[in-house]
């Protein structure tokens, strides 16, 4: 227990700093304008929802479904109202709760000691976790994290009494049941079925990948089969539901949310794609640069095959493969047991027994146990299960490394950022478990006491330098003129927080030091562009707005900033054509095409502007505001019927609509006067 209190206790006083901070980022639209929180709202509503508040089915919806957090939020309104001080408490006392339980998690992998401690300080201390505890939405990850951890808890305890007590099916529904609250905090919680099975498969009855098709035929290996089985019917149940409960639509997202999926070169999406997972080890192994909002080109696109980033990737798949495959072929005559050097399963020099790959695959587990006639109750006698070698715990730290992180590598679906650090939370605890399992492996194979110490001491001042990044971003948090301030060098386009408090000085200061240190930074010339527009130097102003142009020629972004410059100078024509080849480069973007839209009907070229009406009404179907607009540019050409038919289906998502109800009875006389029969009660 000493060592589960000692990190749980470093988790919690590296972020009570936090306690003071301001709602930021995110929290306004999760918290601040979210209706789902207010006393007035059915609580029920929260289940039909998305994390933001929007219907879930909605077009519009980033079908980001997490009910059990929205929950949490909905009891912090209930006691605490507004005041941000109750949600950071809630935040950290939940993250010191989870370092508490990694760490236990981690005794059943590496014993009773100095390992165990280890890896719980590490994630204790990890800055990667700091978005996740100081920002209030991370409370998320950290929810899902926590029932993750009970859910595969459940699972080895599942394993340890399969075949040897009846309550064991209790111990896997008890981890059906987490895994199910794990998805219902965040989306990725579902995978712990997967790193359960990894854990039955290849840690507790410690088969190898050449192992595994032969075991299938073996009759012993049927409670294997059946808990694999359960595993996989869950998961596919839980995703199914998920699917059919968002609408049966995947969510969609706009271009700056996630730049790589929306580029029309495979080349460019592949290599992209591939790198990101690079980058975000990169940020667990040194978190030096961090920030809260990695959009946009805050990592510029891989567009050729010679983009020198390419080896990182190589090097990192190379690595990763090559770790799999060692931690997965047929074990060597040297093992390890309890941090101890052990050959064939015989006493090692320090006198501890251990238990050859044979052995334990032969033993009798019933001698684990005492049964029920015994002492009436199911529980683990003082001898306890052999712990596993390093290379079982090398291959479930890279499954918890890899398969929660699986959902945010654009694999099966695009998602709607760049880079994530909250993300990271669940998968850093394999990061953690690997530099412990290594740390571990490097001490023991050591001779020489200098080179141990060196070991340690070298640890100790990672454990160190972990906590005070930790400590020092804390401050980043502490509201939002920091924060972007803290993001600048990363996404120079987000320094606008100055812009925001109308604080132009400042704000320009930052947009030329974003621009010195990204000159090639297209959203970092729109932004400054906007700026100088808005202080009268208009002439510069358009300057930057042709160079962003310049820059990509491709991206409909940069015609439609300038062309609402155009527009605002009155220069009705050029916005058009502005607005028009900004529609035709990003016709899949309803932002786009709806203010293309508009500002075609501002220059009075209504056949163009009903053009891009009606393809907006067909990204947007149910949205009112679309079919509204399209409904009065219809009624403009006259075509009377059409617009009706679009009036009304406005009215069916939004009955109270004032300016929708008077457009329609206009159009509704011009009709009577016409002859023409209307849909009128």
């Amino acid at each position: 227990m000493i060592a589960e209190l000692v990190s749980s206790a470093l988790g919690l006083v590296l972020y009570l700093n936090t306690l003071g901070a301001d709602f930021c980022y995110d929290d306004s639209r999760a918290i601040k304008t979210n209706q789902d929180l207010l006393p007035e709202t059915p609580w029920t509503q929260i289940f039909y929802n998305d994390f933001w508040g929007t219907l879930l089915t909605h077009s519009g919806s980033h079908k980001s479904y997490r009910p059990l957090c929205t929950l949490s939020f909905r009891i912090n309104h209930a006691i605490g109202g507004m005041d941000p001080w109750s949600y950071h408490l809630v935040n950290v006392l939940l993250h010191a709760a989870v370092t508490g339980l990694f760490t236990n998690f981690s005794r059943i992998l590496f014993g009773d000691g100095y390992w165990t401690l280890l890896a719980g300080l590490l994630f204790a201390s990890h800055p990667i976790h700091t978005e996740a505890v100081a920002g209030i939405v991370g409370r998320a990850d950290i929810g899902a994290c926590f029932f993750f951890l009970l859910s595969l808890v459940c699972y080895i305890k599942h394993c340890w009494t399969r075949s040897y007590s009846e309550g064991t099916w209790g111990w896997i529904l008890g981890s059906g049941l987490c895994a199910t609250c794990s998805m219902l905090w965040k989306e990725q919680g579902v995978t712990v079925l997967a790193v359960s099975a990894v854990y039955d498969v290849f840690v507790f009855h410690r088969l190898k990948m050449h192992q595994i098709i032969p075991a299938v035929y073996k009759r012993k290996n049927l409670p294997l089969l059946l808990s694999i089985g359960l595993l996989i019917f869950w998961g596919a149940l839980l995703l199914g539901l998920r699917f059919y409960w968002m609408g049966n639509k995947p969510p969609s997202f706009s271009n700056s949310d996630n730049p790589a999926a929306d580029s029309d070169s495979f080349l460019t999406r592949t290599l992209t794609f591939f790198y990101l997972p690079t980058k975000n080890l990169w940020l667990l192994l040194c978190p030096d640069t961090l920030s809260f909002d990695w959009s946009m080109d805050a990592v510029p696109l891989l567009k050729t095959v010679s983009d020198w980033r390419n080896l990182h990737t190589v090097a990192f798949y190379a690595g990763l493969l090559l770790l799999a495959y060692t931690s997965l072929k047929n074990p060597s005559k040297e093992r390890e047991c309890n941090g101890k050097n052990v050959t064939n399963g015989k006493l090692n020099t320090n006198g501890h027994n251990c238990l050859s790959e044979m052995e334990y695959k032969s033993m009798e587990l019933k001698s684990y146990f005492v049964s029920k006639e015994e002492n009436g109750i199911d529980k683990l006698l003082r001898q306890k299960l052999p712990l596993p070698s390093t290379e079982h715990i090398v291959v479930l730290s890279l499954s918890l490394l890899i398969v929660p992180f699986i959902p945010a590598t654009n694999l099966f679906f695009y998602v709607g950022f760049v880079i994530a650090e909250r993300v990271l939370y669940i998968p850093s605890m394999g990061f953690c478990l690997l530099i412990t399992v290594g740390t571990r492996a490097l001490y023991i194979k050591t001779q020489k006491r200098f080179l141990k110490n060196l070991i340690f001491f070298a640890t100790a001042a990672l454990i160190f330098f972990y906590g005070l990044k930790t400590f020092v971003r804390n401050r980043d948090w502490q509201d939002e003129e920091m924060l972007y301030k803290s993001g600048i060098k990363v996404n120079p386009a987000k320094g606008e927080a100055y812009m925001r408090l109308s604080r132009l000085p400042e704000a320009e200061h930052w947009y030329v030091e974003s621009l010195r240190s990204k000159t090639d930074h297209i959203p970092a010339h729109l932004t400054y562009g906007k700026l100088l527009a808005l202080t009268g130097r208009k002439n510069e102003a358009e300057k930057y707005f042709l160079k962003a142009i310049q820059l990509d020629p491709t991206k409909g972004n940069c015609y439609m900033h300038y062309g609402q410059f155009l527009l605002e100078e009155s220069r009705l024509i050029e916005a058009a054509e502005m607005a028009e080849k900004a529609a035709e480069l990003d016709n899949t973007e309803f932002d786009v095409v709806f203010n293309a839209a508009h500002m075609l009907r501002q220059a009075s070229l209504n056949e163009a502007a009903e053009k891009y009406y009606k393809r907006a009404a067909e990204l947007r179907p149910d949205y009112p505001a679309a079919l509204m607009n399209l409904g009065a540019i219809l009624h403009l050409n006259g075509k009377l019927l059409e617009a009706e038919s679009n009036y009304l289906r406005a009215l069916q998502f939004k009955p109270d609509d004032v300016i929708t109800q008077s457009n329609l009875r206009k159009l509704w006389n011009i009709m009577e006067k016409q002859g023409l029969r209307t849909s009128k009660a």
